[in-house]
């Protein structure tokens, strides 16, 4: 694959289109904030920690430590788009996930190093349950049976809301010695971060390597790192990243090459399946990526990539199914306990359904919506679209109110995708913007993650 850089055709576009973009996506946020902070103050409960879009509330807090993600965003915005462009594919890979450690640790801690675990200790998050799981296959034929709230005892909420995959991998951990909230928040931040090489091997796979390295500093830097540490749906977008990663490689291999890889990114797919019910409505992505090819593929190899990846998601289902849970059943449950609950019964759906998306556009950032606006006919188009779609579809499920932020960054990956599109000369720019953003955030707002 060629690494020259991407034709552009940036005459057919006004140059105000992508500012033109970002100014309505923040007046848009300023509207949703403005209509949450009067229901908040009418006594409707929100259940946003005092946010208004975001979850958590309004206070500045700047610590000597504030100035490490300031350096390495600047650092990051001067020289990250220059490397990216000349590193060696290998190394940009490596090198790129380093950077998004950097980033996403030094975001989190600039608060206090006590920032990185605290989030994973409050008891509706996952590691509160490890110490209730004895036998593996106890857990999974029995799982379902605390989902409802009025069981005789249930599961803390996240737990309750997800499938079992989600709980079983900090139970893992727990028993392969690694005990403790440092190594929760470690497996969160490593596989939120190692989305980022997976997406660039896709964007190579899907367009080429040029288009790849475009798209390196703006997932590294992009806000959502915000939320990476700590939350556990940043290892959900790793493993979906990776599995999505697979059928992409899987369709420009050729043999036994394309099979095995193909089945790989189908046993991910279906791990992401046990993580969390909402990949789901990442399937377009899943398809997008072989479908690109289904002229170079022709009909039986898209079929035999496709059928391939499915394979592997069955094993994942059998296993699970052996074990003695079923998805469906789960699913279902899961979808009742969230129904009932406080939390969803208060927060209007009217003023969510808007809500979920304004915190999006802030954890995708500036660049992403100014490279939406600048989108041009080309199959690598397709990602961002694909997981625009699986957003809507998930916002219009009326199950998500709220703190989209997090719960989407499976889906936050495959937009900045489109960063490929954006004008040359404005890069920078826009890189510096999404910069500026996160910092801005991570000073003024105490997240909750």
């Amino acid at each position: 694959m060629s690494s020259a850089a991407p034709v552009e055709d940036e005459t057919t576009r006004p140059r105000w289109l992508p500012a033109a973009a970002v100014g309505a996506a923040a007046l848009a946020i300023g509207l949703v904030g403005v209509v949450g902070w009067r229901l908040a103050e009418g006594g409707t409960v929100l259940h946003l920690l005092g946010g208004y879009v975001l979850r958590g509330a309004f206070g500045v807090v700047v610590t000597p430590q504030t100035v490490l993600p300031v350096l390495v965003g600047v650092a990051g915005v001067l020289w990250g788009p220059a490397l990216a462009a000349r590193l060696r594919w290998g190394l940009l890979l490596l090198g790129s996930t380093a950077a998004a450690a950097l980033w996403t640790v030094t975001l989190a801690s600039s608060s206090g190093w006590h920032r990185l675990p605290e989030p994973l200790a409050v008891r509706y998050e996952y590691p509160f349950d490890v110490p209730r799981v004895g036998s593996i296959t106890e857990f999974l034929s029995t799982f379902t049976d605390f989902v409802p709230a009025d069981s005789a005892d249930p599961w803390t909420t996240h737990v309750a809301g997800h499938p079992p995959g989600a709980l079983l991998s900090f139970v893992l951990l727990d028993r392969w010695g690694l005990n403790g909230l440092g190594w929760d928040a470690a497996l969160c931040i490593v596989g939120g971060v190692l989305a980022v090489p997976a997406v660039l091997v896709t964007v190579r796979a899907v367009a080429d390597e040029a288009r790849a390295r475009v798209v390196a500093p703006f997932l590294v830097l992009a806000p959502l790192a915000l939320w990476v540490a700590t939350s556990a749906d940043a290892l959900f977008a790793g493993v979906a990243a990776w599995g999505v990663a697979g059928l992409a490689t899987a369709a420009v291999s050729t043999g036994w090459r394309r099979d095995v890889r193909a089945l790989l990114g189908g046993l991910l797919l279906g791990a992401a399946l046990f993580l969390s019910f909402g990949l789901t409505a990442l399937g377009l992505v899943a398809l997008v990526v072989v479908l690109v090819h289904r002229r170079a593929l022709g009909r039986g190899g898209v079929v035999r990539v496709l059928g391939v990846g499915a394979v592997g998601v069955l094993l994942v289902v059998g296993a699970y199914a052996l074990g003695g849970y079923w998805w469906l059943e789960g699913f279902h449950a899961a979808g009742d306990r969230v129904r009932s609950g406080p939390s969803y019964a208060n927060r209007p759906l009217g003023f969510f359904v808007f809500s979920n998306l304004a915190a999006g556009l802030l954890a995708v950032g500036p660049a992403a919506v100014a490279a939406l606006a600048s989108l041009r006919r080309h199959r690598l188009a397709l990602l961002a679209l694909a997981a625009l779609v699986g957003i809507l579809v998930s916002d219009a499920t009326g199950l998500v109110r709220g703190e989209t932020e997090r719960i989407w960054l499976p889906f936050y990956v495959w937009v900045l995708t489109a960063t490929a599109f954006l004008p040359a000369r404005q890069r920078r720019l826009w890189l510096a913007a999404g910069v500026a953003l996160a910092i801005a955030i991570e000073v003024t707002v105490r997240t909750e993650w």
